[in-house]
């Protein structure tokens, strides 16, 4: 694997800026008084259904990605951008940003924006509406955003569907770290050329 650069940002910000996020998850949660869905399921059912979730959709959306002219953007030129940012910081810390990233986005995505979305829509207007919300703060370029928006909508209904929170949060965090090896582990897959 090629060395690693100095990261943008480091990584105290940058574990802190994933915690931040689960912060305020948590703090519009108990503001507006957002009820959880927790004891949808045990816990080995979570961490299976979570592995088997993530591995699925990371599967799902590489297979998507390489096909001709479904996405109008450069996603290799994303990806590179993505490569550069994940081998900038050791594996501790990337293992660290997922599981922050599982935790603190699906707080604040699931938890608040869909679970208060719930309380004054449908269920399928809360995971569509949150779903974009999602994608829109992922939001790098057009194809970016349908991807994380596409992923919004699966983790979303995963959520919907299983009453647990806790199942999307693993499932979240374990994609990140799939989606991180895999780019890292095998670059050659999204376009791009390791340079020392």
């Amino acid at each position: 694997m090629a060395t690693r650069r100095r990261a943008a940002i480091s990584s105290a910000q940058a574990l802190g800026f994933q915690t931040v996020i689960g912060l305020v998850g948590l703090v519009v949660i108990w503001l507006f008084d957002i009820p959880l869905q927790w004891a949808g399921l045990g816990g080995i059912e979570l961490v299976l259904f979570g592995a088997l979730g993530a591995l699925a959709t990371y599967g799902g959306l590489l297979l998507l990605s390489r096909v001709p002219g479904l996405f109008p953007d450069d996603l290799d030129q994303q990806m590179r951008g993505l490569y550069n940012f994940a081998r900038s910081y050791s594996w501790p810390v990337l293992v660290g940003l997922s599981i922050l990233a599982g935790v603190g986005e699906e707080l604040l995505f699931r938890g608040a924006a869909q679970g208060w979305l719930l309380q004054h829509t449908g269920p399928w207007t809360a995971v569509i509406a949150a779903s974009v919300l999602f994608g829109l703060v992922h939001y790098i370029s057009f194809t970016y955003f349908v991807m994380a928006t596409g992923l919004g909508l699966i983790l979303g209904t995963a959520y919907q569907l299983s009453g647990s929170l806790g199942m999307v949060m693993f499932w979240h965090a374990a994609y990140d770290m799939v989606a991180i090896f895999c780019l890292l582990r095998f670059p050659h897959w999204f376009g791009v050329t390791p340079r020392p």
